[in-house]
């Protein structure tokens, strides 16, 4: 037994050995690839198209790589141009509606000289989208659309932005003043105690509707919010974006969608190379990731509110340790309590009968004042229930 131990901790000694770290060749030459992504609305809503490169996976630290100074536009086989607008962060905003009819190319040119020109593009009018809607399923709630294809649109690529309002643990509607020590009632521009948070999503969806009877595409999953997320505590509203595709443009997103959700262990296939529509004028061999799209982007809002999926329970991380009673700080106390603004006043506390507080109830600043997570400006949009 005591030979067979001695054995044991010899050939883990030699494995643990043995072991190098992995230090892959990265080619020079494969690295600040040009990155384009966008979908342009030919029908004059603004849409975004990003600029970036690619950067070293060795590189150490944050490596700004938006491309900023760039010169684009859309060309048309006449020679017109529709100039895009640069809004900074590698961003740039297409709004013009032009003819669905014409063919067009899309021209890049950086500061550095280098140039790039797309693939022919032909707008794709893409359906409306039907209905939206939601139920609640036995993990929270299942958020679908329904829509349906035609001859000229059969594949459809879905992305959304969440909005949703939520509330703090504990709500304040006075606020202490330090230049004169008093606590005074707060204007609606001061209020703390509702506030909103937008996520735009990274997910790709992807469906034909050519494997559907009649190409109706019947109450397809967009988004799953399970119980306990706070997006459902109050308010909840999803922009659904739907945006009809080519074949080519199906093709790039699954090879995307792959090297992005199948990887990480050593039973996930390899990357596959992307490339794109879009070419080097000096290289068209240089390497280029993108695919840019045009066509009509239809989309349709649905809101949720809390008393259509109650009961719900919001279980927010910032707010653990938040459940507690407030406490209680006397007129005398004031300043000492809440000039540095860790805590702020949340309830008046009244001997009976009287009409003048004796002191406030209070609580840390992060379990009363929203606009540390979220803004207290409603959006442009909002509808209340």
């Amino acid at each position: 037994m005591r030979y067979n131990f001695l054995y044991i901790l010899f050939f883990l000694g030699l494995f643990s050995a043995c072991r190098e770290p992995f230090e892959p060749e990265i080619d020079p030459v494969d690295l600040d690839v040009l990155v384009v992504e966008g979908y342009l609305d030919s029908e004059g809503i603004p849409s975004e198209l990003s600029l970036s490169l690619t950067s070293n996976i060795k590189s150490d630290g944050f490596t700004n790589n938006l491309v900023n100074g760039a010169t684009i536009y859309l060309e048309n086989t006449s020679g017109a141009r529709f100039s895009l607008t640069e809004l900074g962060d590698g961003k740039y905003e297409f709004a013009h509606d032009i003819s669905e009819s014409d063919v067009y190319r899309l021209r890049i040119f950086l500061q550095n000289g280098a140039s790039y020109t797309s693939e022919e593009l032909r707008p794709i009018i893409t359906p409306d989208i039907i209905d939206v809607g939601f139920d609640k399923n036995e993990d929270g709630v299942e958020i679908f659309l329904t829509t349906q294809g035609d001859e000229n649109a059969d594949d459809f690529l879905w992305t959304y932005e969440e909005t949703w309002a939520f509330r703090p643990p504990f709500t304040s509607l006075d606020k202490y003043v330090p230049e004169t020590e008093e606590i005074v009632p707060r204007t609606e521009e001061e209020r703390i105690d509702r506030c909103y948070l937008s996520r735009p999503n990274s997910d790709l969806l992807l469906e034909t509707s050519s494997r559907f009877e009649d190409q109706f595409v019947f109450r397809q999953a967009i988004r799953q919010i399970n119980q306990g997320d706070e997006r459902l505590s109050l308010r909840y509203s999803i922009l659904i974006s739907q945006k009809a595709i080519s074949k080519d443009d199906v093709e790039f997103w699954e090879i995307l969608k792959e090297n992005s959700d199948d990887l990480g262990s050593i039973f996930s296939p390899l990357p596959s190379i992307i490339g794109g529509n879009i070419t080097m004028d000096q290289n068209p061999d240089a390497p280029v990731i993108g695919q840019v799209s045009l066509g009509v982007v239809k989309q349709k809002r649905l809101y949720i509110d809390i008393r259509e999926v109650a009961p719900w329970t919001a279980e927010v991380e910032e707010y653990f340790g938040c459940v507690m009673e407030p406490d209680t700080v006397l007129v005398a106390n004031y300043d000492q309590f809440f000039r540095s603004g860790g805590n702020i006043p949340t309830t008046p506390i009244f001997l009976e009968n009287g009409f003048v507080p004796i002191g406030y109830r209070y609580a840390r600043a992060s379990c009363v004042d929203c606009t540390r997570r979220g803004s207290n400006v409603k959006p442009d949009f909002w509808e209340d229930f």
